[in-house]
């Protein structure tokens, strides 16, 4: 679960825009070259680790046991 969104005012618009927003759910899907793909809103989308890094989440434990 997605806890907070950070960087600067237009960087967490961009984010925001692209459906990354407090309490919203996100998925890891793959990690190429340093980019992530991920699944949020049921949209699956490339960002890179500078961007990935502005997202603070919570690990849901038990959905990895």
């Amino acid at each position: 679960m997605i806890q907070r969104v950070g960087g600067k005012p237009e960087v967490r618009a961009h984010l925001e825009n692209l459906g990354f927003v407090s309490g919203g759910m996100v998925t890891v899907i793959s990690t190429m070259g340093g980019n992530l793909i991920v699944n949020v809103k049921e949209s699956r989308v490339a960002i890179s680790r500078e961007m990935a890094g502005k997202i603070l989440v919570k690990t849901d434990v038990k959905a990895l046991a």
